[in-house]
């Protein structure tokens, strides 16, 4: 679970205007650091199988929003994702 602290930084970091909470930038850097804790917790816990479904469908959600950001905002979207580090 990703802190309130470290969501509120995301968005900021994120964010394309003042008070922008549900642009597509913003919703796929907090599904990336949810994904990025998810991840650490399963390197430590790699039988919690629960836990690795929600991380595939967080991923697929982030797949689906990334594609979506490919058809309308080219440009954002290869900044975004050299701005995370997603291949």
């Amino acid at each position: 679970m990703i802190s309130k602290e470290k969501k509120q930084e995301v968005i900021k970091n994120f964010a394309t205007k003042e008070g922008d909470t549900g642009s597509c930038e913003v919703q796929i850097a907090i599904l990336s650091a949810r994904i990025s804790e998810l991840t650490e917790h399963l390197k430590a816990n790699p039988n919690d199988n629960h836990s690795r479904r929600g991380l595939l469908k967080l991923v697929n959600h982030r797949k689906s929003l990334l594609k979506y950001m490919e058809r309308t905002n080219l440009e954002g979207y290869r900044a975004l994702k050299s701005k995370l580090n997603i291949r």
